[in-house]
C-alpha cells in the first residue's frame, strides 16, 4: 500500500468524480473515488492517511450520516464537504460537529486545491494545534457590538439577506460588516469563522468554571 496520503473522493455524481479525481490527481496527490458512503468505508483501511471530500447529499447514507460514522469509529481524517448553496446551513451543522472545511458549489478549483492541501497537512502533522481561547477571544473583543450580531448570524448560517432581514439593516451594510468581521477575526473563509466559534463555544461548555459563556447578540437598536 502506498505510503502517501490520499484524498479519498465521496460522491454519487460520476461526473463530479471524474471531474475531482483529474483536478486533485494534476498535483500529485494519491485519489480514490468511491460512489457511496458505505464502499468507502468497506474499503478503508485505519493505518491510511489524508482527506475525505464528501458530498452532503447522497442516496443511501448520506454525507452527515458518513461522518457521524466517522467519528464512532474514531477515524479522524478531516473531512471537506462539498456543498450546494441551499445546503450552506447543513455545512454549518457539519462543522459544528468537527467537519475541516466546506465549499460551496460551484467551486474556484484552486480554492479548493489549497483547502485538500491545508487538510492533508494537517492529517499529516504530528504537532497539530488548535487556536486558543484566549486568541479566539481576543478577536473577537476586538468587533464592535454590531459586528458581533452579525458574526453570531452568519455563523448560524444565515445569508446576507437573511441577517440583514433579522437586524433591519440593508444587505449591502451587511455585506461591509461581514468584510470587517473577516478581517479582525483572520478568517480566510465562513468555514473557518464557524470553526472559530464553534472552538470557543465547546470550550465554554466543557470548562463550566471557566465563566459565562459569550453573549447572545443584542438586539438591534439602529440602521448602523
Amino acid at each position: 500500500m502506498s505510503e502517501k496520503p490520499t484524498v479519498f473522493i465521496v460522491n454519487d455524481d460520476a461526473a463530479e468524480r471524474r471531474f475531482l479525481r483529474a483536478l486533485i490527481s494534476s498535483v500529485d496527490l494519491e485519489v480514490k473515488t468511491f460512489r457511496t458512503a458505505q464502499a468507502f468505508l468497506d474499503a478503508f483501511e485505519p493505518t491510511q492517511r489524508g482527506c475525505i471530500l464528501l458530498d452532503i447529499r447522497m442516496p443511501g447514507m448520506s454525507g452527515l450520516e458518513l461522518q457521524r460514522e466517522l467519528r464512532e469509529r474514531g477515524i479522524r481524517l478531516p473531512v471537506i464537504f462539498l456543498s450546494s448553496h441551499g445546503d450552506v446551513q447543513i455545512a454549518v451543522h457539519a462543522m459544528k460537529a468537527g467537519a475541516a472545511d466546506f465549499i460551496e458549489k460551484p467551486f474556484n478549483d484552486d480554492l479548493l486545491l489549497d483547502r485538500v492541501h491545508k487538510a492533508v497537512a494537517e492529517n499529516l502533522s504530528a504537532d497539530q494545534t488548535q487556536m486558543t481561547k484566549d486568541e479566539i477571544e481576543k478577536r473577537i473583543a476586538s468587533l464592535t457590538p454590531r459586528e458581533q450580531q452579525v458574526l453570531d448570524l452568519v455563523a448560524l448560517g444565515n445569508t446576507n439577506k437573511a441577517v440583514a432581514q433579522q437586524l433591519a439593516i440593508s444587505q449591502r451594510t451587511v455585506e461591509i460588516h461581514r468584510a470587517k468581521v473577516m478581517e479582525k477575526m483572520r478568517a480566510e473563509s465562513l468555514a473557518e469563522l464557524v470553526r472559530m466559534v464553534t472552538l470557543l463555544d465547546v470550550w465554554s461548555k466543557s470548562n463550566p468554571n471557566a465563566g459565562p459563556e459569550r453573549p447572545a447578540p443584542s438586539r438591534p437598536t439602529g440602521n448602523r
